[in-house]
């Protein structure tokens, strides 16, 4: 009786050589990216002495050397912020992680308290991008709903009052660091732009307004990487915005920091903690 082989599927070797390599790509890139955050590790657990502070930068080492990149970005800019606030002379301390939300650090600034809360968003240009271009029409475009850089206005807007509402109870000075990591060449398709257009005075003026409505938040820190700010339409300039634009060569620093100031907030920032977050950008 002729006997016959159990069918399996077999993965071409091209796109088996291709997941392979893939895979191997994306495991020295967090080597890099781990090798490259443990000077800052390093000296972030030499000043922060406190024992929050010590599970939570150890918390932090494990994450860098995830291969979840939304797991990775968020440890990344947490720890690429701290050692940006501790080198214009804040003693900083992370907080305990609980299950009520809470910020990450708490900042002591010339003798004034203030806490930062940090988040990073993966993804949301490739999303805007994407959508952005599938939805696009004649009629959109009118009305400056529906394209790549309104979507991505949206994000940040959207991710700002999700964020609010876990920072409501604070008596102090709160901060929402918000980090919008390089874009993932890999999930790029050729056909998308390789940077988003945005017109920085319309993104400055719609977080002020937004804030205006959550007085409990005293401003909002944007780094953005894969961005192309647009030439200003406009002579008028918001008192509350301190913006900086890097060029495309400088790729070690993000393409846009900005920093935005609630107006009315309830908490003010003090004179020398305005000027220690002006001076991240």
């Amino acid at each position: 009786m002729a006997r016959f082989k159990r069918y399996r599927p077999v993965v071409p070797h091209r796109a088996a050589r291709a997941l392979g390599l893939q895979a191997r790509r994306r495991a020295v890139t967090s080597r890099r990216l781990a090798e490259e955050m443990t000077g800052h590790w390093i000296l972030l657990r030499r000043h922060c002495q406190d024992h929050n502070s010590r599970l939570r930068l150890d918390r932090l080492k494990a994450r860098i050397e995830s291969r979840d990149v939304g797991v990775q970005e968020s440890a990344i800019a947490e720890l690429e912020l701290a050692m940006l606030l501790l080198r214009t002379g804040a003693r900083v301390e992370f907080l305990a992680e609980s299950q009520a939300r809470s910020a990450d650090l708490e900042c002591d600034m010339a003798g004034d308290r203030c806490f930062v809360e940090i988040t990073a968003m993966v993804g949301a240009v490739e999303r805007s991008l994407r959508l952005g271009g599938d939805a696009y029409s004649e009629a959109d475009d009118e009305q400056g709903a529906g394209t790549p850089e309104a979507m991505f206005r949206d994000a940040i807007l959207a991710r700002i009052a999700q964020k609010a509402k876990q920072l409501a109870d604070y008596c102090a000075p709160v901060v929402l660091a918000i980090s919008v990591p390089r874009l993932d060449r890999e999930v790029l398709r050729s056909r998308w732009s390789p940077s988003l257009d945005i017109d920085v005075r319309h993104l400055a003026g719609s977080i002020s307004l937004l804030l205006l409505r959550m007085r409990h938040l005293s401003g909002v820190l944007l780094a953005l990487w894969d961005v192309e700010p647009l030439p200003a339409t406009s002579a008028v300039r918001l008192s509350n915005a301190a913006i900086v634009e890097r060029p495309r060569q400088q790729a070690a620093y993000p393409r846009l920091r900005m920093f935005v100031q609630n107006p009315g907030a309830r908490f003010r920032l003090t004179e020398a903690q305005q000027q220690a977050f002006r001076g991240l950008l």
